[in-house]
Parts: structure tokens; sequence; C-alpha cells
């Protein structure tokens, strides 16, 4: 339990023990050293977006609090909106406007590089600053451990916290002049563009782990597009599944590719090792749990072993797992969480994974590579069922038919595949300690004024 004394002269409306904890008022006396004004003294106008939930496959790209990012829109996955009436004219956004999520991953700033015709969601500010502060400045101003700190002190609500603009306006906001603004720019410029390099070069080796698993085991991929019409034979459907996605061309084309594969197809359950025992977590006093959250998706590794209290844990916790299992995500949405368990000592995974156990008789990282392939991921998909949370169910897992090479060709491809994946996770680390590195040393400048 932590304990603190708050004068009655130091509350400041509030009354929430969490807004007087020591921490912040500590931060803000490193504060008071250099000078600070409120952020609402150069704020122009601060604007909500707008809230529209019906996406559609074309119209006006939707920014929501996922694409906004430090330096970059993120675009990966972005929705559309085409709504029957005109958007305020308020939202459009300009060059050096300020993006300020509100919301859910609250705190994320974007300064904007140009004009966008984009729509915001409404838990996006849009913030128009003025002219004597440079947008990238306070933008890594409010990115930064400064921002964080304090955004974390005026938040409102309890788990899921939000800001208001009253909030907002509130962060204290250190302004050197912009012969020391442009500078601190630079310098976090340099280091996106470098950590933007590496991070590139880290996707092309994990996107060449595709092509060559495939070309080792004889598979040539497919182009693989979904078809608006085509016909499905009552004789093809008696007994089986009705959902039209089931019965896509492309999925005929890409069985046809896996038969003519260099080696036999057999099925999962003749020759893995699936075991989705539960277990009663209560005999541990911790757990290290990993879900599906815990996996990166980009690189197919674990990214956090979560440290918990088995009485705290979530009632998923409930697989026990061990070094070498291969962890295979169920849910739709999730097919490409899949990675191996690198650590030993009271892991438990969700029971969201299915669990393939090491062997000595087939290569986990052999299997990995194959699952998080082009054409498996197609397949996994095509195997899921349900309507709002569809997943893979374990009978269709089973019998899923996969190429099983003699050990020592899996053992063979699995040494490549780690390889590329070990110097794809060394450029990662690299760009995250560059742009740590960056970080560190702006905050330094400006604190020290």
């Amino acid at each position: 339990m932590e304990c603190f004394v708050v004068y009655k002269n130091e509350i400041e409306g509030r009354i929430d023990p969490f807004y007087y904890r020591p921490e912040f008022r500590e931060f803000e006396k490193k504060l008071s050293k250099i000078r600070i004004v409120s952020f609402g003294q150069i704020i122009k106008s601060i604007t909500n977006g707008f809230d529209y939930r019906k996406f559609t496959d074309e119209g006006s790209t939707y920014l929501r609090v996922s694409n906004i990012k430090p330096f970059e829109l993120d675009l990966t996955d972005v929705k559309k909106i085409n709504p029957s009436f005109e958007i305020n004219k308020n939202i459009k956004l300009k060059k050096d406007d300020l993006l300020l999520t509100r919301k859910g991953t609250f705190g994320v700033a974007l300064s904007l590089n140009k004009d966008e015709d984009f729509i915001i969601s409404s838990e996006i500010f849009k913030i128009e600053l003025s002219k004597e502060v440079n947008p990238k400045f306070i933008e890594i101003v409010l990115n930064s451990s400064i921002g964080k700190k304090q955004f974390n002190k005026y938040k409102i609500g309890g788990i899921m916290g939000s800001l208001s603009q009253e909030a907002v306006k509130q962060i204290k906001i250190p302004l050197p002049p912009l012969s020391i603004q442009n500078p601190i720019v630079q310098i976090m410029d340099n280091a996106y563009k470098t950590k933007k390099q590496k991070e590139f070069e880290a996707r092309q080796l994990l996107d060449s782990i595709n092509d060559y698993v495939l070309s080792e085991i004889g598979i040539q991929m497919p182009e693989l597009k979904d078809q608006m019409t085509f016909v499905v034979y009552a004789d093809d459907v008696k007994g089986k599944r009705i959902d039209s996605y089931y019965y896509q061309p492309k999925f005929e084309e890409i069985e046809k590719v896996i038969e003519k594969g260099r080696f036999k197809l057999v099925k999962v359950k003749d020759v893995l090792d699936i075991n989705n025992r539960l277990e009663d977590i209560r005999k541990y006093e911790q757990i290290q749990y990993i879900d599906l959250a815990s996996i990166d998706k980009d690189l197919g590794i674990i990214k956090e072993y979560k440290l918990i209290n088995s009485s705290e844990a979530p009632s998923r916790a409930r697989q026990k797992v061990n070094k070498g299992d291969l962890l295979l995500a169920s849910l739709n949405g999730s097919l490409k969480s899949i990675a191996l368990v690198n650590k030993d000592n009271n892991i438990i995974a969700s029971t969201g994974f299915y669990i393939i156990k090491k062997s000595n008789k087939y290569n986990n990282h052999y299997l990995w590579s194959l699952f998080r392939s082009l054409i498996y991921q197609a397949i996994l998909k095509k195997e899921t069922t349900g309507a709002i949370m569809s997943a893979i169910n374990r009978e269709s897992l089973l019998n899923l038919k996969i190429p099983f090479p003699p050990l020592e060709i899996q053992n063979k491809i699995a040494e490549e595949v780690k390889r590329r994946m070990e110097k794809a996770e060394q450029l990662q680390k690299e760009a995250k300690k560059i742009l740590e590195k960056a970080k560190k040393e702006v905050e330094k400048i400006i604190l020290e004024g």
C-alpha cells in the first residue's frame, strides 16, 4: 500500500489520490526549473473528431487511434466511411495540425507533414498550434516521458482512461526558443529514419522466409484472388459447411499446388502432438502468462511474458507450456500470432492457442515457418468458423494436411529460418535502441533548458 500526505493548500480541484502521487509532484519540480507554458497557451484551436461506425469499401479515409503513431500515420489497417451528409470542415486536416489520441491508447501525438483529405474519429483531437512553436517539437514533447507522465496524471476515468480538452490544456510544455526546438526535431527525425530503414530490412528478411520455405518443399504460391461469383454444386456441400467463403475457387488452386509439392501430405493428428490439457494454475504462486497480445505478429516471437500472481490470472490462463512448444493462435484475427516458447519456469498460455508440443519426431521451427507462410495462413483462415469471433476448431486443425519432409530436411529448413529470424530480430532491436537513445538525448536537452 502506498501512503503520502497532501496538504489542504495543495488541492487543485480534484480530490482523487492518484492525481497527487509523489512521482507527479517530483516531476513538476523538475519542470519548474526551466521555461514552461501550459499547452493551452500555445493552442489556437482544439476540436474533437467525428464518431462514425458504418465502414465501407470506398469513401473517405477514417483515422482511428490505432492509425496514429509518433512521426508517422500507420495506414496498414485503415477504414473508409461514406456518410450521406456534410462533414464539419473544422476537422479537415492541414499541414502542421497536431493529432492527439484522447481515448484508449491516449496521449499519442502526431504532427502532419502535409494537408490530408482524411477524417478523424471522435477519439482523436485535432489541434492547431500558434506560430511560435515547431509542431514537430510539440509532438516530441508529448510523446516523451515529459508528456506521458502528465497525461497519466490528468487523465479522467478509471480502467480505460481518457483525456478531455480541459485536461490537455493543463499539460505543461517546456518551450525553449526555436533555435533549440529545430535541432531537437532534426535529432528525432534522423533517429526515426534510421529506425524505419532497419525495420524495412527486417521486414524484407521475414518476407523472404515465406519464399524460401515454399521453395524448399516444392510449392509454388498461386495468385490468390477472391471471386465475387462462383458455382458450387449440391453434391460438394452435402454434410459440409455452407458458408460461401469456404468454397472460394482460390482454395482449389491452393490444394492443387500443395498436392504437387515435393513431400507427402499428412494429417496434423497423425504426426503432431497437439496438447491442450487444461491445468489448475493455483498450485503456482506466480505465473508467466502469454496471451494473444504477447505475440509480435510481424516477427512471430513472444515479446512479453506477463508476470502475475496466479490468484489474479484471467480465466483463460489455463495451459502449461514448456520451452520449445509452438503456440498456434486459433482466432481469425490473430492467425499470424504463432510463436515458439523460449523460456521455462511456470509458463502459462491462454486457451486462445493450440499447443504443438516439442518433439524429437518433428521440428517446431519448421512448423512455425510453414504455418506462418502465406499459403497456410490462407488455409487457416478458410478453416475458421463462427460469426462474431470466428476461430479454428480442434477437429479442423487435426485434419489439416501439411507437407511433412524427413526430419533432417525439416532441420535444414529450420536452421535457415532461425538465422533469418535472429537477424531480423537483431535489426528490430537496433532500431529500438537508436530511437530510445535519441529520446533520452532530447529529453536531457529539454529538461536542462
